[in-house]
């Protein structure tokens, strides 16, 4: 969104007292300058944060379930049905990248979450319609080696796909704005409202989760016992309010202006080509405050540095590249170790609405004699609700008392609370591991082994440590992850920022994606339905469980490795 702001060189009496209460370099929707009294902060947060609640509702409406609609009404086989899942997750963690770059380059975050959430209306309402004339249509089955194959309609399927993945691209532009659209409400040179960001990254987790819950858990009964074409619709009407709600909140709305014009893509593509450039001009020292001049992790990227010489060896930061532009640039390499030291936490984020449902689908889930939890339901019961509780103790108790010990405001520092949600995971698909090994034991006692439709008679409340556990990872992982990429990155690339937090659990859900396919062709001959057999009694679930813990435990030990030298950006802030 392109806002100007015209200001004078004279200011009159009546003017000098209000300007402690004007918000520097943001302007309302209006393009006048931004009172600080009157907008921003908590005053636009609720609406931001409304139509992101309703985005998510959408979002894990559609997937949380998809893999039971997937193996049901479309006929696909439980490992292609984890493989359309994790490809699809992966594309919508990835593509956001894409609408960050446009949103920060050229189209602004406003204008993009509106875009957006049209297109999320508009693919809803088709994969909707493509329920519809799934459900009017008998599977198409054919013989196969060892047993009958059954699949939708062709055409229909490419049109399910079609709704599918254009939702996918809806939220690839939404997600990463809207988070860093509602974080730029809050001054970060303000002390008061500095400390209220960190604490708005909390809350919006707690709200994405915590409003969604109930609604998520009857929507999943919906579509299982009443239909799908309800249960797809029914996000399509929610994202239509909240668009409303969103564009009413405009008037609260503080729009942040940027002093430098250049788009910030071209300066870091600039500084690291001007680098290669002079790879073989001697080292130069360059004496300045920031990434430049410490010793820590900025020293990786020293080579950076050179981008500020000329091709005769001379300094030329006006005509070459600012010292500002090769901090930029480090800021956002700074990141990659800590993104790829995350993949094991990603791919085992990617298992709840996959291979963790499938699991649960073979236990007694019955609350009572008349009632059964859906499976899908078991990722709002068992990781949603430790979420809701966890949250306020973490930012209400856990902050304060930690920030009397550390006299750090946010209590601990992002990449220790990352840390500590990256090893509640690691204990999490550990006891994944052991309980699967359990059912497969209890299936073997009772004969069930051969007998795939067979109810194991084993209580789902087994599987709530692995569930629970995965929530409190999140609570410290996730959260501490979308801080840590919005707050370390250029002001202008807040958005990429929130991308690349987004692309972790994308390349891991590509990489499960992966491993699951590449498993099951390997281990699936000799007469053997592999690791991920139809027949979840013959599959060996904990095996891959066994392989995830040890992919996580390595990305634990390399991320505290690169915690240890990391020098954080510096910030400065006004009290």
């Amino acid at each position: 969104m392109t806002i100007s702001i015209s200001t004078g060189d004279e200011i009159s009496d009546e003017q000098a007292p209000l300007l402690a209460d004007v918000v520097e370099a943001s302007v309302d929707f209006k393009g006048r300058a931004s009172v600080r009294s009157k907008s921003g902060c908590w005053n636009s947060a609720p609406f931001i944060i409304a139509v992101g609640v309703a985005e998510r509702f959408a979002y894990y409406g559609i997937s949380a379930n998809l893999v039971s609609y997937l193996t049901g009404k479309m006929g696909k086989s439980t490992a292609s049905a984890a493989a359309i899942l994790n490809a699809w997750f992966g594309t919508s963690s990835l593509l956001p990248i894409l609408g960050a770059f446009v949103a920060d380059s050229f189209f602004g975050r406003f204008r993009m979450i509106v875009a957006s959430c049209v297109l999320y209306v508009a693919g809803l309402c088709f994969l909707t319609l493509s329920a519809s004339l799934t459900s009017n249509s008998p599977l198409e089955c054919k013989p196969s080696a060892n047993n009958v194959t059954c699949s939708v309609n062709h055409l229909h399927l490419v049109f399910f796909f079609f709704s599918f993945y254009l939702i996918a691209f809806a939220q690839g532009g939404f997600t990463p704005c809207v988070q860093a659209f509602g974080a730029e409400q809050f001054d970060e040179e303000d002390r008061n409202e500095n400390k209220a960001k960190s604490s708005f990254f909390n809350w919006w987790y707690w709200f994405v989760i915590g409003c969604i819950l109930v609604p998520l858990f009857t929507l999943t009964y919906i579509q299982e016992n009443v239909s799908w074409e309800l249960g797809f619709g029914i996000p399509a009407i929610i994202m239509c309010f909240s668009l409303l709600l969103f564009l009413i909140g405009s008037t609260t709305y503080r729009f942040r202006i940027y002093s430098n014009g250049r788009n910030p893509f071209v300066r870091i593509h600039r500084v690291i080509v001007r680098a290669a450039k002079n790879r073989q001009a001697a080292p130069i020292a360059v004496s300045i405050e920031g990434s430049l001049g410490n010793k820590g992790a900025g020293a990786r990227f020293k080579f950076l540095e050179k981008a500020l010489l000329a091709h005769d060896g001379s300094i030329e930061d006006d005509k070459i590249c600012s010292i500002r532009d090769v901090e930029d640039t480090q800021s956002i390499l700074r990141l990659a170790p800590f993104w790829w030291a995350c993949m094991g936490y990603s791919i085992i984020y990617a298992q709840p609405s996959t291979l963790f449902t499938k699991q649960a689908s073979t236990l007694d889930r019955h609350i009572n004699p008349t009632f059964q939890i859906p499976s899908a339901s078991l990722q709002q019961c068992f990781i949603a609700v430790p979420v809701i509780f966890a949250i306020p103790i973490y930012d209400r108790i856990f902050v304060p008392l930690a920030r009397a010990i550390t006299k750090n405001p946010a209590g601990i520092s992002m990449l220790q609370r990352i840390g500590t949600g990256l090893f509640i995971s690691f204990i999490s698909i550990v006891f994944a591991a052991l309980v699967e090994t359990k059912r497969l034991a209890i299936a073997r006692e009772y004969g069930l082994v051969d007998i795939p439709g067979a109810l194991i008679p084993m209580s789902v409340w087994w599987l709530a440590p692995q569930y629970v556990l995965s929530g409190v990872s999140d609570v410290f992982a996730m959260v501490g992850l979308q801080e840590f990429f919005y707050d370390q990155v250029p002001s202008e690339l807040k958005s990429v920022g929130l991308a690349l937090y987004l692309s972790i659990l994308g390349i891991g859900s590509f990489i499960s994606s992966f491993l699951v396919s590449s498993i099951q062709d390997a281990t699936k001959g000799n007469g053997q339905g592999g690791w991920f057999s139809d027949n979840l009694n013959r599959a060996h679930l904990d095996y891959f469980y066994w392989l995830l813990a040890g992919l996580s435990a390595s990305g634990f030990v390399a991320f505290v490795y690169f915690s240890k030298s990391y020098v954080y950006k510096r910030c400065t802030v006004l009290s």
